[in-house]
């Protein structure tokens, strides 16, 4: 440990804090909020590095990729903050710590921050908001726009306090495998919910059609040859209604098989080929113009 104790103070966290309100300021599709990250932790890393070349190696390795829920980005804010400062002041705590740490909680957080704050608390004041302001009351978008901004700011500012001093903790013992073990664990949290997001947000569809299929007799409505009466009508519906196909064959698409398999197939694999291709070392921008090659191509052959 260094003789002298550099310690953020009070007004250099919400420096951060406020900065980091800013996270989304410069998303981009490689990195996604890494510039945003970097820009928020300035002031800390100010304060803890006096020398040029520190800063500069603190803020090169805040430069790799980082993206969650831009609010449950506090907390991790707050441990890193925790394990810079005691970076700063000797202990030995590597690049590859400090960026585990984040990579081990962006995941799991991600999940929690669109339901809590997008499903939860913005509609319910949305709601309340414009019941206000169809009744003609001006303190309708008031309210919105206040208590939004209120709770949204106090969660960035005491979760990442929160962060801070939990993080201070865990740097005492980083002999003993907290990091590892918190890593390990929000892990195995992110799966289910990349699991759950992947139903949820990657949806593949087969234009493709299969042979049809022959229906036998008595699976399907048999018309009548010529006018139909009232209660030869009547039949046709009562049949319809009852499950028989309109036509003698029964339309097979590939998408319909799929999904009596398991449905969401398809979307989980490009997740995996996607995943295998990062491992890889490819670029996300160059996965991305593939991906929208494939599409366009498969769109004008009618496979998709």
């Amino acid at each position: 440990m260094t003789e002298n104790h550099i310690k953020l103070t009070k007004a250099d966290r919400q420096k951060v804090w406020w900065r980091s309100t800013f996270l989304q300021g410069s998303w981009n599709y490689e990195r996604m909020q890494n510039l945003g990250w970097a820009y928020s932790l300035v002031p800390a890393i100010k304060r803890l590095y006096p020398n040029k070349e520190d800063r500069a190696a603190a803020l090169s390795r805040h430069m790799e990729f980082f993206n969650t829920h831009p609010y449950v980005a506090a907390p991790i804010i707050g441990v890193t903050l925790a394990l810079e400062e005691e970076r700063a002041n000797g202990t030995d705590i590597d690049d590859a710590a400090i960026q585990g740490v984040k990579i081990g909680m962006m995941g799991p957080l991600a999940g929690i921050g669109d339901p809590v704050f997008w499903f939860t608390v913005r509609p319910i004041l949305g709601a309340l908001g414009a019941s206000l302001a169809q009744a003609g009351n001006i303190m309708g978008p008031i309210i919105f726009f206040v208590a939004w901004n209120a709770i949204r700011m106090a969660f960035l500012w005491y979760t990442q306090e929160f962060g801070y001093k939990s993080g201070k903790e865990i740097t005492k013992d980083l002999s003993g495998g907290i990091l590892q073990d918190i890593t390990k664990g929000a892990s195995i949290l992110g799966m289910f919910i990349l699991a759950v997001l992947v139903q949820r947000w990657v949806s593949i569809t087969f234009a493709y059609k299969l042979p049809a299929t022959k229906l036998a007799e008595g699976a399907y409505v048999e018309f009548p040859q010529g006018n139909v009466t009232g209660p030869e009508l009547q039949g046709i519906l009562g049949q319809a209604l009852s499950g028989l196909s309109l036509t003698p064959e029964k339309t097979n698409t590939l998408q319909a098989q799929l999904d009596s398999l398991i449905p969401g197939l398809m979307g989980l694999v490009l997740t995996f080929v996607c995943m295998w291709l990062l491992k890889k070392k490819v670029s996300p921008i160059t996965m991305i113009i593939g991906l929208f090659v494939i599409g366009v191509l498969a769109r004008l052959t009618g496979i998709m």
